[in-house]
């Protein structure tokens, strides 16, 4: 199914509604108290393991849609490439983000994470590049112009020029609806002018976790903006399980509410 409104689609409006409430959280955190924004955005923070849950389970949906792929005739070997490479990359992406679960395990970092990593932490992204780490220094720069290009050039491009929506997707590859992509480039401008604290940046990683959290679903799943055959393409079941993703987004809020409380959020 290739048109659908996203204004009215629930996991769109999910993904916004959640991104939306912790940027009012931050707001109203943002007082003389310090404690309540760290238990938002700190180590082990609602925000970071919010982070986590949403990639883990975009990991989960990417490799499933490459298993489905795989047993479908005429799927190029490219395409299964790029699937299964996203997949990793996202659950490297998820494991990154709490450090392998080093804080939960409470296991010491090698000595070489002790010298290399910013932080002291069992991570990559943290590692020492010159005065900055590998995550301020390559990858932000990296994420943004992906990001940019994958939420607003390539879709506005697209309106005119279908072709091109034809090729991102032959490659295993989509796109987002770009109503929906604005409304999270804003949240996280927003955030960055609206918030201060050292670790803001982690309110805009993870709006973009959820943004495509719901907009994976969004293609892959029920096929909307999407011209390639979707795993549900029967429309009462597109609806049902549409609305029960929906909810388990906001599931997934509640349970990074309560792992930060149960781990403990840091200032690290």
């Amino acid at each position: 199914m290739a048109n659908n409104k996203w204004q009215t689609h629930p996991v769109i409006l999910m993904a916004i509604a959640i991104n939306v409430f912790i940027l009012g959280l931050a707001l109203v955190w943002s007082g003389p108290d310090p404690k309540p924004l760290w238990r938002l955005l700190g180590e082990d923070g609602i925000v970071e393991w919010m982070q986590f849950l949403c990639f883990m389970v975009i990991a989960g949906m990417l490799g499933f849609v490459f298993v489905e792929r795989l047993k479908l005739a005429g799927t190029s070997r490219f395409e299964l490439l790029v699937l299964g490479g996203l997949t990793a990359l996202v659950a490297v992406a998820g494991f990154e983000e709490i450090s392998w679960f080093q804080r939960v395990l409470d296991v010491a970092s090698p000595e070489f994470f002790l010298e290399n990593n910013r932080q002291a932490e069992t991570n990559l992204h943290n590692l020492a590049l010159g005065s900055a780490s590998l995550h301020k220094t390559v990858l932000l720069k990296v994420i943004l112009i992906a990001g940019l290009t994958h939420n607003l050039v390539l879709p506005f491009l697209a309106r005119t020029r279908p072709g091109l929506k034809r090729w991102i997707e032959g490659m295993g590859l989509y796109l987002p609806p770009l109503g929906a992509s604005v409304v999270y480039v804003v949240l996280v401008a927003l955030s960055h002018l609206l918030i201060e604290h050292p670790r803001k940046g982690e309110l805009g990683e993870m709006f973009g976790a959820v943004h495509y959290l719901a907009t994976v679903f969004y293609a892959y799943y029920v096929g909307f903006n999407y011209d390639k055959p979707a795993l549900f393409e029967d429309g009462v079941a597109n609806r049902r399980i549409s609305v029960l993703f929906a909810l388990a987004m906001g599931f997934l809020l509640l349970v990074s509410w309560m792992l930060s409380a149960g781990v403990g959020a840091t200032g690290a």
